[in-house]
């Protein structure tokens, strides 16, 4: 008799008892019939159909013709209490620490008069009568705040810490227990591509279509952060393509801002790049990248990196780390009064 393995708790097959069954292991939401050494996973195994198991257990015994694959969240288990408390500490200061900064910014920035901001605008083809041709224009839109601007990518990891310490704590451990942190690369996505739009207005990246596919695509990467710990969920082997996908995404605002100071420093006549700018484009370049290793060390299990929640709090660290640095030298170079 074929039964199939899938995700959930143990149910006992109505038609068992006639001996011991084969088993193939097949997670419910990769279809077909693929081998499980094929797809990285766990080889099958001989069990005895006639075994009652507990509830709680991982894998769930499915009679071919009655039961139905439970849904996908239905898992239990958690991290160690221990390691629970410690992560539980760690949200709540961080939490406290990103707001704390958030507040000292934005008192900074309206202490300042006028408010320090960047011009965005939008570019468009106008008909030249004179020449009979399409000549490139713009038009100003808005005065992009570079103080709440900083000040706002500190409040969504301040919410974000708060959330998974309290109101949505068990979910966040249940996830992590997985191998997973949704509300990592949710945030992620938010906030740092706040970050890149701050960095790209302060050198020089006006235009309002350039800046939104700056913040777009840098989402996309962080997100492909989440797509890779979903994929690679209970696989012996890793998947490395969603990686990959998100290194390529993730370098292409890095390369539009290259281009924008390249242009500025090559430039005859051209306004002299600040250092501060420099000076936050080789430092923030660095810890963004920090992040992708911190990936590639979990997923080599080098190291204490072998246990998850070691590379968890480093992703919270190396977090707090970017974006302190560079709230603070966006406060030296046009803050400060």
């Amino acid at each position: 008799m074929g039964v199939t393995y899938s995700r959930g708790s143990y149910t006992p097959c109505a038609r068992a008892g006639q001996g011991s069954a084969r088993v193939e292991w097949q997670r419910a939401r990769f279809p077909g019939n693929a081998s499980p050494a094929e797809d990285g996973r766990v080889p099958p195994t001989e069990i005895s159909p006639s075994t009652v198991c507990p509830i709680e257990a991982t894998y769930e015994v499915l009679c071919p013709m009655t039961a139905a694959a439970p849904p996908f969240d239905a898992i239990p288990g958690a991290i160690p209490a221990p390691q629970a408390r410690s992560l539980h500490r760690w949200n709540v200061s961080l939490a406290a620490l990103h707001a704390v900064q958030g507040l000292a910014i934005l008192a900074i920035s309206f202490a300042k008069s006028p408010v320090v901001s960047a011009p965005v605008v939008s570019s468009y083809l106008t008909f030249d009568t004179a020449t009979q041709t399409l000549v490139p224009a713009q038009r100003a839109l808005f005065e992009l705040p570079i103080g709440p601007a900083v000040a706002l990518f500190f409040f969504l990891s301040a919410v974000a810490h708060f959330t998974v310490a309290f109101p949505a704590r068990r979910w966040y451990e249940r996830s992590l227990a997985r191998g997973q942190n949704p509300a990592r690369w949710i945030e992620y996505a938010l906030s740092s591509s706040v970050m890149i739009v701050v960095i790209a207005t302060l050198s020089g990246i006006q235009e309002i279509g350039t800046l939104v596919a700056i913040f777009g695509v840098n989402a996309a990467m962080n997100l492909f952060g989440w797509s890779m710990e979903a994929a690679n969920e209970g696989r012996t082997r890793t998947q490395w393509l969603h990686y990959v996908f998100g290194c390529i995404a993730g370098a292409v605002p890095w390369i539009v801002i290259t281009i924008a100071l390249w242009t500025a420093a090559t430039e005859p006549g051209a306004a002299p790049i600040p250092g501060f700018v420099i000076a936050i484009f080789v430092t923030l370049f660095i810890s963004f990248n920090v992040f992708a290793i911190n990936m590639v060390l979990q997923y080599r299990k080098t190291g204490r990196w072998s246990d998850y929640l070691y590379g968890e709090r480093a992703y919270m660290l190396f977090s707090l780390i970017a974006k302190s640095l560079l709230a603070w030298q966006v406060f030296a170079g046009t803050l400060r009064p």
